[in-house]
């Protein structure tokens, strides 16, 4: 075995051969115990031992007790080893400031810019270098202690060890510590800190600005879901009824009848309340009946858009629009109830076309009570929401929401207001709905013993919302009781219900207006005794995507056959009195619950059997939609999924062809220049059901009193008024009209041909006390 001498500090001699490979190049450190190097502040040269020369005390071989204690005596070599650290600290500080900025720049520093008296690397180190591993002994015998024949060493001591390693890295430390303080001192080295790398960081972003915010909220707000809902379903409005805003202000849909009513009282309604609210009921129409504006549905949840404009252009332009945004709420009303049942957005999309463009619908289009629908669903929705239910999740507590529970209710009593034709159902849908509500939730109470949560909030907006909807239904009634009373014979009876009562194949044929069924349909329409309201077909695509969802669907079974057996029982009923004579459906429903008696059209019905087949059709193609989702995530590669995906809009697409129309947008007749200036109240002749809508709807420049009216029934007096008047201008027409209190006659040249006036139009009139003057191509008598 060959060591050191004592005192000397030189290391021992290099081994060779056979124990040069095996052991580690740097031997220097073989007597430490191996311990992990620090290497936080030392550079990549540092970490590796230099070879020390002979005499200078760098090597830390083991020694015997000896000679450790020469080593360490005055003037020894680790004395004097520490004695020229401490004299060449400045130098020692500027070599570790250099050094660890070369290890901070990820370089690599050389050995000639290495401190001499820096402490050779640990076994741990060197044996990463080496890439052998030590297998030291449990005890902390050191391997560079072993020979080549591996029998250990001679009196070696981990604790000698020990103590040099620790008195080594005390004088380090010492060293280290007051080149630091000298820096400091002295000024000249800068810090090295984290503030000299802020040149490289990324610059904070700036704060932005007031314009920026609202920016930015403008644009999530453009990107929501339901904005672009609401967009689509107004640009999907304007296309499917398209020509109607071509020409808004001088064309109606449909005809020029019932839209020509329709106008004058959404005029009506919003001028009245403007100037005189108690008047509401007592129209300028049919003078001098009483309660006349309740005389049919009078669309007063429109009264907001009367306000604006005055004149039968207005009145016009205003009905087009309210026609075209009715098409776009039924759209999203629809759209909002499926999706708050849990239909995803291509299957709510569905139900959204297909129940607002159901081809019988398009025989509607001259019905705009019968058109605005869609506060229907989208009361639901709200209602739906505000309760925390839906039809694929249930009964979830913690998202019942008051406000959408007032809301809904807020937007059921508008639904009323706009008529009792679809409007009376609906109430009585929502009585029952809550009815039954309530018996589920007290049975599973029972059932389940515990107290199912509800909240008394919501309970509060359950019956102030219930309150205000039944306060407005009373009060929509009142006038209408009032008609019943004051015209008995106004009452519908169950023959005029069978005269309007559709067969089977109505539900399967398709009304003139269908663009892809209209002329296919020709002869089945000739069956039928009424068909603009027998063809109740809600379309072949609807049909088979709901039959399809009564197999594949997201809905569960049973839900899906209470959808079932909601579509036949509401044909049952819009049959009328063609299902069993209506024993059991419709009949009951007219003899014992108020307000029934009222509807002759049972047909209408048909709206509920449209959304209740949206429903399962939306949940069929819900259903689809997952499945090519799951699909196009499980492909590899993903080349189809954008195929896929586009396949699911075929349903979209499919309704939405179906529910083209060849609608006639005929040109009104112009305001006669005798009525601008005429004063009330007045008659215009000649009167009939048909012309009076167009009086009506003349009246509105400045709304003088009219004897003409046209409406769901005609009162007596105005059929009396049309009799007698046919001999005008006589001495007996003329008293009778001056007892009714009219002052003005106006005769109408171009609609007197084939009529008892085409003789009597220019008759002398001065012995009858009367004026007469030409205005234009009418004729006005002052009595």
């Amino acid at each position: 075995m060959t060591s050191g001498q004592p005192g000397t500090g030189n290391a021992r001699p290099t081994p060779t051969g056979a124990d040069a490979e095996s052991r580690p190049a740097t031997t220097a450190a073989a007597g430490a115990p191996t311990q992990p190097a620090r290497t936080s502040d030392k550079s990549p040269a540092e970490t590796t031992a230099p070879q020390s020369p002979a005499g200078d005390g760098g090597a830390t071989g083991a020694a015997p007790n000896g000679d450790r204690e020469a080593d360490l005596a005055p003037g020894g070599p680790a004395r004097n080893n520490a004695a020229r650290r401490l004299g060449k600290k400045g130098t020692a500080a500027k070599q570790g400031t250099a050094a660890k900025q070369a290890a901070a720049e990820g370089g690599t520093a050389n050995s000639d810019s290495a401190p001499k008296d820096s402490t050779p690397a640990k076994d741990s180190d060197a044996s990463k270098d080496s890439g052998t591993v030590d297998s030291a002994a449990k005890d902390g015998t050191p391997v560079g202690d072993a020979t080549k024949d591996g029998e250990p060493a001679k009196d070696a001591k981990a604790g000698d060890a020990d103590g040099k390693d620790k008195a080594d890295g005390k004088d380090k430390a010492e060293d280290e510590n007051k080149a630091d303080g000298e820096n400091k001192a002295d000024g000249e080295a800068k810090p090295v800190g984290p503030e000299r790398w802020e040149a490289f960081a990324s610059a904070p972003e700036p704060r932005p600005s007031i314009f920026t915010r609202a920016g930015r909220a403008v644009g999530r707000f453009l990107i929501h879901e339901w904005t672009l809902a609401t967009l689509g379903a107004l640009a999907l409005a304007v296309l499917m009824t398209w020509p109607t805003l071509r020409y808004p202000r001088y064309t109606l849909p449909q005809d020029y009848w019932d839209p020509s009513l329709q106008s004058w009282q959404m005029a009506w309604s919003g001028h009245i309340l403007l100037t005189d609210p108690a008047r509401l009921w007592q129209s300028n129409t049919f003078f001098p009946e009483l309660w006349s504006f309740a005389f049919s549905d009078t669309l007063l949840g429109y009264a907001p858009a009367g306000m604006l404009g005055s004149g039968p252009e207005d009145a016009v332009l205003r009905y087009n629009i309210m026609f075209v945004l009715a098409h776009a709420l039924a759209t999203l009303g629809a759209y909002a109830l499926a999706r708050q049942l849990g239909a995803g957005r291509i299957g709510a999309a569905v139900a959204g076309v297909g129940y607002t463009y159901a081809p019988w619908l398009l025989a509607q289009a001259g019905h705009l009570h019968v058109l605005s629908n869609g506060g229907i669903p989208l009361a639901l929705a709200m209602l739906a929401r505000g309760h925390g239910w839906s039809l694929r999740h249930g009964y979830r507590p913690e998202r019942r929401h008051d406000g959408w529970v007032y809301a809904g209710w807020l937007v059921a009593a508008w639904q009323l207001s706009l008529g009792f034709g679809i409007g009376l159902p609906f109430a009585y849908f929502l009585a029952g709905a809550v009815l039954v509500a309530a018996v589920l939730f007290f049975a599973r109470r029972l059932r389940t013993r515990q107290a199912v949560p509800f909240g008394r909030r919501l309970f509060a907006a359950d019956v102030l919302g219930g309150v205000l909807f039944a306060g407005v239904g009373l009060l929509m009634a009142f006038p209408f009781f009032k008609v019943t009373e004051l015209h008995p014979y106004a009452e519908r009876t169950i023959g005029d219900v069978s005269l309007f009562s559709p067969p089977v194949s109505g539900f399967v044929t398709a009304p003139a207006e269908s663009r892809i069924w209209g002329g296919l349909h020709e002869g089945a329409r000739a069956a039928l005794p009424w068909h603009p309201e027998m063809t109740l077909l809600p379309g072949f695509v609807l049909y088979a995507l709901a039959a399809g969802g009564l197999l594949f669907s997201v809905w569960r079974l049973r839900h899906r056959l209470l959808l079932l057996a909601g579509v036949l029982v509401t044909m049952a009923f819009a049959m009328g009195t063609r299902f069993f004579d209506g024993t059991f459906t419709y009949v009951p429903l007219f003899e014992h619950l108020p307000g029934w008696s009222g509807l002759r059209t049972p047909g209408r019905l048909m709206l509920w059997t449209t959304l209740l087949l949206a429903l399962l059709a939306a949940g069929a193609v819900t259903a689809l939609t997952d499945r090519v989702r799951e699909l196009t995530a499980q492909r590899i590669p993903s080349w189809p999924g954008p195929w896929l995906r586009m396949a699911t809009l075929l349903p979209l697409l499919l309704v939405t062809v179906e529910g083209l129309n060849t609608t006639p947008h005929p040109v009104v007749p112009t305001q006669p220049a005798a009525m601008r200036s005429a004063e009330g109240p007045l008659l215009v002749l000649p009167s009939s059901q048909s012309l009076d809508q167009h009086v009506m709807l003349w009246s509105t420049s400045g709304f003088p009193d009219v004897v003409n009216g046209g409406s769901g029934f005609t009162p007596r007096q105005l059929d009396d008024v049309r009799r007698v008047s046919q001999s005008f201008p006589d001495q007996t027409s003329v008293d009778y009209l001056r007892t009714l209190g009219v002052r003005t006659v106006v005769l109408l040249r171009g609609q007197v041909a084939g009529t008892p006036w085409e003789i009597n139009i220019d008759a002398p009139v001065e012995s009858l006390g009367i004026s007469r003057q030409e205005v234009a191509d009418a004729v006005v008598y002052r009595l």
